[in-house]
């Protein structure tokens, strides 16, 4: 299918997928039904994992940077990547960012972001302390895995448990030699069952660049193992320029047959000239954030119309972070582009349930919306009331609220 074939259907797609029936109930304090109620239904938060990473928060010295970044970034992501790499976590044995990720963490909780640890197996950013003998390395990662998850189990309920293994193995280092040794699936499930036994709650990807035959023979692996994987996790970095859009779709295709939830972990379309690791300063330009918006709009409407995509990940943030690329929804001084605009208006708006209703002689009312957190409140001369709900697909989805009861 071309691109626009592929569009052209996706509003029907969302409204099918992501949208559901709901029944609101009003009834009095003696238990009798309720006409003629006036129902304020609010949507909260999204069911889809809207994200980005969140690596600057709570970093920055100038405050009125830092209100800006916090404001601009809860005001669009309810889902966030912070980072957990062990070359960065513990450059030092021993002497690790616990308290940091523990304040950035805490920082999402509170404002409704759920935050996701990424990753806890790589072969970069490795430590230069930690060891190059595969049996030792396997050690220290078991270590790893059950100090970090452990420690913030209750803030961090989501891990990349294992990034790019399947070409971990051109790496000198610890992890490229317990790869070469082992296997890549090999190592994949056994990180995966040490975090699952660190957090039995906890939702658990493998995550890659790496398209191809590989990881799909990995992923067909790791389900025929019946490995603790959640998700698989499809990163998406477009810096040499934007992928057609019937590519990602087939990218979706070909990984939501594995039966697991997926999530775009990286996704990156820059706004200035198309390139890897240019000279600096790369700069955006105003026609390249248009180029950027006008795809931005049609990517991620075109993600979340498809049913197996749980989470989309925007990386970075603002411009000049990873490789200094122009590659943020907002600016380096964090004054927002069009994408973000426009993203925002999908998010918060398009996308996003608010519905005035009144109930009939049966003191009931319908509607359909996004699948999500939900506030209802009922105001009638028998009195008035205030609740918080959860839509999903496939449920039930009928609320019931009494007023009048003091």
């Amino acid at each position: 299918m071309t691109d626009d074939e592929l569009l052209f259907d996706a509003e029907a797609r969302i409204e099918e997928m992501r949208k559901a029936d709901v029944t609101v109930t009003v009834l009095d304090a003696a238990g009798q039904l309720v006409p003629n109620a006036h129902v304020q239904v609010e949507m909260t938060r999204h069911e889809f994992l809207f994200g980005c990473n969140v690596f600057p928060v709570l970093g920055y010295n100038d405050p009125a940077l830092e209100t800006a970044y916090e404001n601009q970034f809860a005001g669009l992501f309810n889902y966030a990547t912070l980072p957990f790499y062990w070359g960065s976590y513990e450059p030092e044995p021993g002497q690790t960012q616990q308290v940091k990720l523990a304040a950035q963490a805490r920082w999402c909780r509170e404002h409704g972001i759920t935050p996701k640890g990424h990753p806890l197996v790589w072969h970069e950013v490795y430590p230069k302390w930690a060891p190059t003998e595969p049996e030792q390395t396997r050690e220290k990662l078991k270590a790893r895995i059950a100090d970090v998850v452990g420690r913030f189990s209750g803030l961090v309920g989501i891990w990349d448990v294992v990034n790019e293994v399947t070409v971990s193995q051109n790496f000198d280092n610890g992890v490229g030699h317990w790869v070469c040794r082992d296997g890549a699936a090999a190592v994949v499930e056994e990180s995966l069952r040490w975090t699952h036994a660190a957090n039995q709650g906890a939702l658990l990807l493998y995550n890659d660049y790496n398209l191809q035959a590989d990881f799909e023979t990995l992923a067909a692996t790791l389900i025929a193992k019946d490995a603790p994987v959640d998700a698989f996790g499809l990163q998406s970095h477009m810096h040499h320029g934007e992928w057609p859009l019937a590519k990602a779709w087939e990218h979706c295709e070909t990984y939501a047959r594995f039966g697991k939830p997926l999530h775009f972990t990286e996704l990156t379309v820059i706004s200035g000239e198309h390139g890897w690791e240019l000279p600096k300063p790369w700069v955006t330009t105003p026609e390249g954030e248009a180029r950027q918006a006008d795809y931005v709009e049609r990517l991620y409407t075109l993600l979340f119309s498809h049913p197996a995509v749980a989470a989309i990940t925007w990386w970075d943030f603002n411009d000049g972070a990873w490789m200094g690329a122009p590659s943020g929804l907002v600016r380096a001084d964090l004054t927002p582009k069009p994408a973000y605009a426009r993203l925002l208006k999908l998010v918060k708006d398009a996308w996003w349930t608010r519905a005035d209703l009144q109930t009939a002689s049966t003191g009931q009312t319908c509607f359909r919306g996004f699948c999500g957190e939900y506030s209802v409140t009922v105001t009638s001369p028998a009195g008035a009331c205030s609740k918080d709900f959860l839509v999903r697909r496939g449920d039930r989805n009928a609320i019931c609220l009494v007023v009048g009861v003091r």
